[in-house]
């Protein structure tokens, strides 16, 4: 559960990234290639996010 906590903005980024890659191609040997690059960069953008802390400063607005 501390895992999931900690490290809930990259997981989520990757699924997101996932699931946008899988949507838009159909599977194949680069195309797979290109999943895992998009998968990859979801999970780095949730990484910053969670780094900077701009969704806790949005959260922390209202």
């Amino acid at each position: 559960m501390d895992y999931l906590e900690r490290y809930r903005y990259p997981i989520i980024g990757g699924i997101i990234g996932g699931i946008a890659a899988i949507a838009i191609f159909t599977i194949g040997f680069w195309k797979m290639i290109l999943l895992l690059i998009l998968i990859s960069l979801g999970i780095m953008a949730g990484l910053f996010l969670q780094k900077t802390g701009i969704i806790e400063q949005l959260k922390n607005r209202k």
